[in-house]
């Protein structure tokens, strides 16, 4: 009898950027879970292509190769091979890790938006757009940074707050900056393809709430991770608007039509791309069809991304698949909320990170260990947090102490009392311990119900049970007590325990896969599949085992706190590197005549409702009050300003913060720590006198 088809599985990774290695915050975002539910599926015996690669455009690339002077492919080209070498030295097993600048990925590209172009998908409109006078070039939309208006967080970039997750446009942003002369741009008229999203609200909400799509059923909402649906609600309640799907840059995908001089693909649509254009690549090295896992209904597409990519693969990326016509869209996008670094944000401008290549270096032979603490803090549903202690902790009391003690404890004796020979017993003599055989079978169901869920942390958990049990096993019958009364009983103690070894193999091959083919070998095992999970007949009797060696090494003190050192260093030296900021460009004194600088008195002063750093402040300013919203609430208290006079730049543009409408700039001073002082008059002065 035949057997049925394995299904299709078409799972992607976020593109990294090419600008910088990988660190954990990476792994525990998309990587690793991706990995670990490819490797599952794999040895469930259906069809996977994991896909991935480097997203070698968009602004940060141009941004690193700025700062470093070289050249963008310099750059992409040098981080595209430390990324690679560092993700198969971990372990992850990509089908294939591609490139978008890749001759295959432009050709896609430009393919993708032709197509579009031709269905009328797209608008074209002439708007302004921000400008940096001084580099004579539009600024990309991660070329300005500001003030958020929606949560007052400073350092937004000109598509997003990554503080709140809302989409902006760089024209919304409070005294935006341009991050390559840091000056204020201009806003310069240029045309551009948009994409007029808000066409599309309507089925978008029925197919993220409901699961449906045209009517029919596409995927189970209820599997869909709460901030996922939320955040993407949370943009269609708000109402979705036009994007530009194209910029003014000279790196890039070109876009493919006349008059398109000068500009290449945005890169929220070249980016994703690079998922089919991997596909077809693997496809064609392969001899695969490459639209049977882009566009056949019975293949299942899943995007495994952090939580600051989730817009993009739920709103922007689904809406050009859909409009395309040909393409299947995601079942699941089970994103991630962020990794904390010992009791901060994982930063990469300030070093404070774990960074896999060194980890590699420092760490050889210890991926699974790794693997094991970041799955078993993985952030899930809220962020967490990775310190070195307890990455010790988890080596040393689970890994070594548990698993690691079980595996060893069971192997030698069968070593010490049997020469390494698996004692032959009769099948249904296990039944004489019944608990275990269902304690087992239950942990079994456990790890497939989470790992069929994405809920990889619990799955692991549920399977690193099944060592728990054999050494709980292993403690209560005291075999090497039992061998001098009942050698019988010690046989079948000892066979069963090797079962449920060989049974925590399979289960965490998904998590540990190194461990695993180690123990696969000390048991004299080929690799097993899936379906073989939860038997007890695993390891034949009368085999030979093999060596008894360690699973895992304890992890002493002194490499710990070298780390814990590392890091500290690390931060130190790149903050005495960015004490003092580098002075701007001069201006000509007309243009310092420009400012409107006065002095003020604060009249009153509360708390903005829902922000953390806003203050509301009434200033009088001689001839009139004046109503100010400043972001220093971690600075100053209210009840602290009242009374004090400050230096305000009066003719600054109003602009809505919080929907509070600002009527100047309250001056400041920042710290080498990052703290603000206010830049106070010498003598009080009159309330709307010039200062000059």
């Amino acid at each position: 009898m035949a057997l049925p088809t394995p299904k299709k599985h078409l799972i992607t990774a976020a593109l990294p950027y090419a600008n910088g290695p990988i660190h954990i915050g990476h792994l525990a975002g998309a990587y690793l879970p991706a990995d670990i539910y490819a490797r599952y599926l794999r040895m469930k015996g259906d069809k996977v292509a994991f896909i991935c690669g480097s997203d070698e455009h968009g602004a940060a690339i141009t941004l690193r190769a700025k700062k470093e002077g070289k050249t963008p492919q310099a750059i992409v080209d040098e981080y595209h091979e430390i990324n690679k070498k560092a993700f198969a030295d971990f372990g992850i097993e990509f089908d294939l890790y591609h490139r978008t600048s890749s001759e295959i990925h432009h050709q896609t590209a430009q393919e993708f938006f032709l197509e579009l172009n031709e269905k009328d998908v797209f608008t074209k409109e002439t708007r302004e757009q921000f400008y940096d006078a001084d580099y004579n070039q539009f600024l990309a939309d991660r070329y300005i940074t500001g003030i958020c208006p929606k949560c007052g967080h400073d350092g937004a970039y000109g598509d997003q707050c990554e503080n709140c997750g809302s989409s902006l446009n760089s024209t919304e942003l409070i005294n935006p900056v341009s991050t390559l002369s840091g000056n204020t741009p201009v806003l310069k008229e240029t045309s551009h393809w948009y994409l007029p999203m808000e066409r599309h609200e309507t089925w978008l909400k029925e197919w993220i709430e409901k699961g449906t799509l045209e009517g029919k059923a596409h995927h189970n909402p209820k599997e869909w991770r709460n901030q996922v649906i939320g955040q993407c609600k949370s943009w269609i309640d708000g109402g979705l608007q036009s994007r530009a799907m194209t910029r003014d840059l000279d790196w890039g995908v070109k876009v493919p039509l006349e008059g398109a001089d000068g500009k290449v693909l945005y890169v929220w649509l070249d980016a994703p791309i690079g998922y089919i254009s991997a596909t077809k690549e693997w496809a064609s090295n392969n001899g695969e069809d490459w639209k049977s896992y882009w566009q056949d209904e019975n293949t299942e597409l899943i995007h495994f991304i952090g939580k600051d990519n989730i817009v993009f693969h739920c709103i922007i990326f689904p809406i050009l698949l859909k409009a395309n016509g040909k393409y299947n869209l995601p079942v699941n996008v089970p994103a991630n909320e962020f990794l904390n670094l010992e009791g901060k944000k994982i930063s990469t401008s300030r070093n404070w990170a774990v960074w896999l290549h060194e980890y590699l270096i420092d760490f050889p032979e210890k991926q699974d260990v790794l693997r094991y603490v970041l799955c078993s803090i993985a952030p899930e549903t809220k962020d967490s947090e990775f310190t070195w202690e307890d990455f010790q902790a988890r080596n040393n009391n689970e890994l070594v102490a548990i698993y690691g003690n079980f595996v060893n404890r069971a192997i030698v004796l069968v070593h010490k009392y049997y020469e390494g020979i698996v004692p032959e017993i009769n099948v249904s003599l296990v039944e004489e311990y019944p608990e275990i055989v269902n304690q087992l079978n239950k942990q079994v169901l456990l790890v497939q119900e989470k790992l069929s869920r994405k809920q990889f942390r619990d799955a692991q958990n549920e399977a690193i049970a099944i060592a728990r049990l054999g050494n709980k096993f292993l403690a209560d019958t005291e075999p090497w007590k039992l061998i001098k009364t009942n050698s019988d009983q010690v046989k079948l103690i000892l066979n069963l325990s090797l079962q449920i070894a060989a049974n925590a193999a399979i289960a965490l091959a998904p998590f540990l896969p190194d461990s695993s083919k180690k123990l696969n070998q000390m048991l004299s095992l080929n690799g097993l599949s899936w379906e073989r999970l939860g038997q007890v007949d695993l390891v034949k009797g009368n085999v030979q085992l093999g060596k008894a060696e360690h699973l895992f090494q304890k992890l002493e003190d002194d490499s710990i706190n070298a780390q814990i050192q590392k890091l500290e260093n690390s931060l130190k030296s790149t903050e005495a590197e960015s004490n003092i900021e580098p002075f701007k460009d001069n201006i000509n004194f007309d243009d310092f005549l420009k400012l409107d600088l006065r002095v003020g008195t604060i009249v009153s002063a509360e708390a903005v409702k829902k922000s953390s750093k806003l203050l509301l402040f009434k200033v009088d300013m001689g001839s009139e009050v004046r109503t100010i919203v400043s972001g220093i609430a971690k600075h100053y208290s209210p009840e602290e300003m009242v009374g004090k006079q400050v230096q305000v730049v009066a003719n600054l543009a109003p602009r809505k913060i919080m929907g509070i409408e600002s009527q100047g700039m309250i001056l400041m001073a920042e710290g080498d720590s990052g703290d603000l002082s206010l830049m106070q008059p010498d003598k009080m002065g009159t309330n709307g006198s010039q200062i000059s």
